[in-house]
């Protein structure tokens, strides 16, 4: 059961939904829990301010946020059903995923997961990255805040803000979250798919730890750390887990040197 996607089916409105409760706060936004009034189907409503998108010149960031994620069709990405928009705002027509996986992982004791649980997240979520990258879609901004969790406990990708749709394999854009930007981003050289890869080695170490690997008093401190690769694991991180997560940073990145 669903919205349809058929393209004379898609001249959606406001009058088309029934609009609930503010789910969060986004940047340039809100997002509302809604439903489509003639199926009865339950979904999430991005609701962003055109004004501030212009302020910001993000207009061709929004478009391909909305041209990539509509044309995704995977368990473990979120969906896009459709979108519009009036005079003042752009509207996006999402599926409703009840959990954001940040705030699931700060409820835990010691704000960590368990090597089970953190091993089916990540399976999950190289699933959709695969699925991603066989497209050439680079997402640029993996961390728990962008990834969500279903009823049933599955790991869907969301959030595609900072996403490219590239032939080519070298862009040099620096964009993502601090805490999670590779050392190529950081130096100003190009980039290209394996920074996602980057991103799932700082996700499984922060969902087994409790925080970011580079994390740092001052802004100079977490650059050299990362430039470097420098990161403790503690002592409850089994050998298998730190093995992975120094061999995903490999892969990405060669040169990466752990001290």
């Amino acid at each position: 059961m669903g919205l349809s996607n058929k393209k004379d089916e898609m001249r959606w409105t406001l009058d088309n939904f029934d609009i609930g409760k503010e789910i969060e706060k986004v940047k340039f936004g809100n997002v509302y829990l809604a439903t489509e009034k003639s199926s009865g189907f339950t979904v999430a409503l991005k609701v962003v301010c055109k004004t501030k998108i212009l302020k910001a010149n993000l207009q061709p960031q929004l478009k391909r946020e909305i041209e990539i994620q509509s044309h995704l069709r995977h368990p473990n990405i979120v969906r896009l059903f459709g979108y519009f928009h009036d005079d003042a705002k752009v509207y996006m027509i999402q599926e409703y995923v009840i959990k954001k996986l940040y705030n699931v992982l700060k409820a835990q004791e010691n704000q960590r997961f368990s090597e089970d649980r953190a091993a089916f997240y990540i399976k999950q979520l190289m699933e959709a990255l695969i699925y991603c990258h066989d497209k050439n879609v680079i997402h640029r901004d993996l961390k728990p805040e962008n990834l969500v969790l279903t009823e049933g406990g599955d790991l869907k990708i969301n959030d595609f803000g900072w996403s490219i749709h590239t032939k080519d394999s070298k862009r040099r854009t620096v964009c993502g979250t601090l805490d999670y930007l590779p050392p190529e981003m950081m130096s100003g050289n190009s980039h290209d798919k394996s920074v996602d890869m980057w991103s799932v080695g700082v996700l499984l170490y922060e969902i087994l730890v409790g925080k970011p690997p580079f994390e740092a008093p001052t802004y100079g401190k977490m650059f050299e750390r990362i430039i470097d690769a420098q990161y403790i694991f503690p002592q409850h991180v089994t050998p298998l887990a730190r093995n992975l997560i120094s061999g995903v940073s490999i892969l990405a990145h060669n040169f990466l040197i752990q001290k």
